[in-house]
């Protein structure tokens, strides 16, 4: 393709010095009209030392603690493998830059925003695979192990990240990688109609599926559906959330009815307190306010009840209420370099503190359910079967009795 001709495509490794003086190189021999780089607006601020403002009390309102420190994560790796080479990450994409402005051309961004493809990655993984994730992400905290840096040579950071992620879930490779290559792809064939001569400068991991991408351009996707984001309409948590409420429901409208109001109370300060204590307990470890530590104390029993709400929601907000960060922490936090710098970080304690508080509130949960369906004999199983056979019979009662109303269906559909 004639396009494809006047695009020259610079594969590097994003923490090697190798790959800062090959774009260098390559730049001032091709002097194109144009420097293509695989950063979007927001890497590039970040890159260029521009602060990004991060709003620790919406990332929690909005569910994305755990996809932040997901990032977060890579982020960090990313550093770490960066000073082990003495390459700062992304220096290569700063030396294109600076390069082009010397020559004059123009520059431009041509990879996905970040935060619309990380958000698609966690949209995807199921339950399971974002538990096995953080567990390699605490596992990658403490860990100190050297990093095989002349790996780098033949692949970047996200790459390597990918592999592994493959053997979570398959998927990822095609979020992480394919639709980053399409979507680059396209940017730089419509970029060939307006220049004469592009030299790109993109991860090693990138440069065979853009290059198959500009060779057959009826294969790239419609670019409204690489950055949608799609919220699961149904997913485990979500199912779990709402199945723990309804039987919770059942097993204290069992006590109430068959055992009696003292049974009931009983029951419910035992709900409390198996929800309340490792809620408070995991804000503690996390090295919560004291006051955060009694928030995720009282409000446990309540937000397990509701698939709608979440413990760590109301920790983390009265975290950053009593220890307000400043733009400082966050600034450390994206740089930090050991897990005790992060721990002692306001701006990420909010995090920590409305993720584990969760993590707490989920265990208190699972523990209430199982501790009340013993403690008062009440066989959840049994319940819910009674409760479809009534619902069964209703139907059919109704289907006789055009006379029956909503009320008694209802009431036929709980009572035993």
């Amino acid at each position: 393709m004639e396009e494809s001709r006047k695009i020259v495509l610079i594969g590097t490794a994003h923490v090697s010095k190798k790959s800062v003086e090959e774009a260098e190189r390559i730049i001032e021999n091709e002097r194109p009209s144009a420097v293509a780089v695989e950063l979007d607006p927001r890497r590039y601020m970040a890159l260029r030392g521009e602060r990004v403002d991060i709003n620790p009390v919406e990332i929690i309102k909005k569910g994305n603690v755990f996809l932040f420190l997901f990032q977060l994560f890579l982020s960090r790796l990313q550093k770490k493998i960066g000073k082990e080479t003495g390459v700062r990450p992304g220096e290569e994409m700063l030396t294109a830059i600076k390069k082009a402005e010397e020559i004059g051309a123009d520059v431009l961004l041509i990879d996905r925003d970040l935060g619309i493809t990380m958000k698609r990655l966690w949209n995807t993984l199921s339950f399971f695979d974002k538990v096995r994730l953080f567990y390699y992400f605490i596992r990658g905290l403490f860990e100190t192990d050297e990093v095989e840096v002349d790996e780098l040579l033949e692949k970047d950071i996200l790459d390597m990240m990918v592999d592994e992620f493959r053997k979570i879930s398959p998927k990822t490779a095609e979020i992480l990688v394919d639709e980053r290559d399409a979507y680059m792809a396209y940017n730089l064939l419509k970029a060939s109609m307006r220049y004469e001569r592009i030299v790109a400068v993109v991860g090693a991991g990138h440069k065979d599926g853009i290059e198959r991408f500009m060779q057959n351009p009826e294969e790239i996707p419609d670019m409204r559906d690489l950055v949608e984001i799609k919220n699961r309409r149904f997913s485990f948590l979500k199912i779990a959330g709402v199945l723990i409420t309804l039987t919770v429901a059942f097993i204290f409208l069992s006590i109430l009815l068959y055992m009696g109001t003292s049974e009931f109370v009983s029951a419910f300060i035992a709900w409390f307190l198996i929800n309340g204590i490792p809620s408070a307990i995991f804000a503690a470890i996390a090295g919560g306010h004291i006051l955060s530590v009694l928030t995720a104390f009282f409000v446990a029993w309540l937000t397990s009840l509701s698939p709608l709400l979440a413990a760590g929601w109301f920790s983390g907000v009265v975290e950053f209420i009593m220890r307000k960060p400043t733009h400082d922490d966050f600034e450390e936090m994206m740089n930090a370099e050991s897990f005790k710098e992060l721990y002692r970080n306001r701006a990420f304690r909010i995090l920590l503190v409305a993720g584990l508080t969760n993590i707490g509130s989920m265990i208190g949960t699972f523990y209430g359910v199982w501790y009340l369906s013993t403690k008062y004999g009440v066989n959840v199983k049994d319940i819910v079967f009674q409760a479809l056979q009534n619902l069964y019979q209703a139907f059919i009662l109704s289907g006789l009795n055009p006379f029956l109303t909503s009320n008694s269906l209802t009431f036929a559909i709980w009572l035993p």
